[in-house]
């Protein structure tokens, strides 16, 4: 797809193909119809850098391994359309090149084991953030679906200090308000939420308070608007993006504002899994919970419009499509 084909203004269009567009949350999850063969498709949106879920809260260590170490393989074994970013001249070099730079993270910690020289070996496999939390608590702290959450523990601590001792950023995404708030107040370099909304823009138990989004500004990190229309609001509308967009700039300016679409091929599929996994995810116990939309790779160039329609400047566009980690990802990997 050429960028005349995105079907926005000339102006948009230069400007989107010009960027280093960085979406940091992709499921990698066959069984919902995100499998490889979807990864150009991001190409063709001008996406540069696309970051891959391989595992989580939902595996030990062997399975994580395992899961990563397919990832890997399904990377390296086609070099002419991808490129593995183990640093932040790979991504540079990904939008030279025309190829889709790959990163890797995990939802959760319970993948760890509890076991602090893990972080490094996965550092060095290509998984640059971690969630502390998926909805549930674990031995780091609680999820943003509990009914208490008891912050960040003692071992959450250690964990934390050993993600910035070796690079690996902390994504808070998930992760329930006291132990976010007490991550941010021990972290010495900036932090993510990659995927999570604005509260006062929709209410939903994984969106973020006012308090939450300036304690992560002020740590130097940004903030991620997810496609998911749960979080969103009614739909996954690009103008929904933009809503929650344009209220994280008002709130701590486009400096600390990205992209974690968290993009589903097929949501139906997604919903049914919900609904079995209802302790995650409390909404999907209600009979009256009508399933999730996202948004599409089409929708992608739309934001760059739509910034620019909204009157942001060339430099805040260029920031929240990707600017923004670029210089959060070059700072804490060193």
């Amino acid at each position: 797809m050429l960028h005349t084909d995105w079907g926005v203004s000339g102006d948009a269009a230069d400007l989107h193909a010009a960027a280093i567009v960085w979406d940091n949350v992709w499921p990698l999850e066959p069984w919902c119809g995100n499998g490889f063969d979807k990864l150009q498709g991001f190409s063709a949106a001008g996406v540069t850098v696309l970051s891959l879920t391989v595992a989580g809260d939902s595996h030990n260590s062997s399975e994580t391994t395992q899961r990563l170490a397919a990832a890997r393989r399904g990377v390296l074994a086609d070099s002419a359309h991808l490129l593995l970013v183990t640093r932040i001249s790979d991504v540079l070099e990904a939008k030279r090149s025309g190829r889709l730079g790959i990163t890797f993270h995990f939802e959760g910690t319970r993948c760890f084991e509890r076991n602090l020289d893990l972080v490094e070996t996965y550092y060095t496999l290509g998984v640059k953030h971690t969630l502390l939390a998926f909805n549930t608590s674990n031995s780091v702290g609680g999820g943003c679906a509990e009914a208490s959450d008891g912050g960040l523990t003692r071992f959450g601590r250690r964990l934390v200090a050993e993600f910035e001792r070796v690079g690996m950023l902390v994504d808070l995404s998930h992760t329930g308000y006291r132990t976010s708030m007490d991550a941010m107040a021990t972290a010495t370099k900036p932090v993510l939420f990659t995927h999570s909304n604005a509260a006062t823009v929709h209410p939903h138990f994984r969106n973020l308070s006012d308090e939450q989004i300036r304690a992560c500004a002020a740590t130097g990190g940004l903030v991620g608007v997810s496609g998911s229309s749960q979080y969103l609001g009614d739909d996954a509308s690009t103008a929904s993006i933009l809503r929650h967009i344009d209220y994280y700039v008002q709130k701590v300016g486009p400096t600390h504002v990205g992209l974690g679409l968290d993009l589903v091929f097929e949501p139906t599929k997604v919903d049914a899994y919900m609904r079995a996994n209802s302790t995650e995810w409390p909404m999907a116990s209600d009979p009256a919970w009508r399933g999730c939309q996202y948004a599409t790779l089409a929708q992608i160039p739309e934001l760059t419009q739509g910034l620019l329609s909204f009157g942001y400047g060339r430099d805040a566009v260029l920031d929240i499509l990707g600017r923004n980690y670029m210089r959060i990802c070059g700072a804490v990997w060193g």
